[in-house]
């Protein structure tokens, strides 16, 4: 099995060496986890950079006390992909960022559609943004990244429209007879550069929508027979594009 990660908000300047995990990671290395002496952990900032280390000793019930490695830096993955997720219902789109994130998006925007029944304002919307943040970082360390998803601030239709302008290859998962639509496991894919994939609300994106989005160079695709809802589309599709691209290979 692969080794536990945990979060650091910086590495010491000395690189390797001696080093104290503490705080609410310490404890969960500590007292959830109990860890023990001779066992390996990865430490990361979640932002690429990371270094294993072995577990010397425990102090108390939250300090973790580390033989630091080399600390090493994971580059960018190319293409890069960024999923537009119009905001679910409930607690869907927590499950939506975790399972993005396992499967390797590296950037999730959480867009209010026209057609949300959920909006974000006010104090509520900056709690449940700060829940998708929460939810990311859990899961990239659950699934062993350690370059987590950036999870940036609600974006409106018109700044999705102007993300869409500046990729490499943008699409917007959409089926509706009388809308046509591509498959996108057939679709041209570019080997470098950014990827944006914009997902829906359950009662679909709306005709101004599309019209906006075609407008700044992005195509309507289709997944397969069945239709997914908002929480897993992202998914699946980030999925096929992450078997195509190689980036799973």
């Amino acid at each position: 099995m692969t080794a536990p990660v945990f979060v650091v908000e910086h590495f010491p300047a000395a690189g390797a060496g001696p080093y104290v995990l503490d705080g609410p990671e310490g404890r969960h290395a500590v007292s959830v986890k109990r860890l023990r002496s001779g066992e390996i952990v990865v430490l990361t900032d979640g932002a690429g950079r990371w270094a294993q280390g072995e577990v010397l000793d425990t102090e108390g019930k939250d300090r973790l006390i580390v033989h630091l490695h080399e600390v090493s830096e994971e580059p960018p993955e190319t293409p890069r992909i960024t999923v537009v997720q119009a905001l679910p219902k409930g607690d869907r789109g927590e499950l939506a960022v975790e399972t993005m994130t396992e499967t390797g998006v590296d950037a999730i925007v959480p867009w209010a559609a026209a057609r949300c029944v959920t909006q974000w304002k006010g104090e509520r919307g900056l709690k449940a943004l700060a829940k998708w943040r929460a939810t990311a970082r859990e899961a990239g360390k659950q699934s062993r990244r350690v370059r987590f998803p950036e999870v940036a601030d609600a974006a409106t239709t018109k700044q999705v429209a102007a993300l869409l302008a500046k990729a490499d290859f943008a699409a917007v998962l959409h089926e509706d007879r009388a809308y046509g639509s591509e498959p996108l496991a057939t679709a041209e894919l570019p080997s470098t550069g950014e990827i944006v994939l914009v997902v829906g609300p359950e009662g679909g994106v709306c005709p101004e929508e599309l019209a906006l989005f075609e407008e700044a160079g992005a195509k309507a695709y289709r997944l397969g027979r069945t239709v997914l809802r908002t929480s897993t589309a992202g998914t699946a599709a980030a999925a096929l594009l992450l078997g195509r691209t190689g980036r799973w290979s």
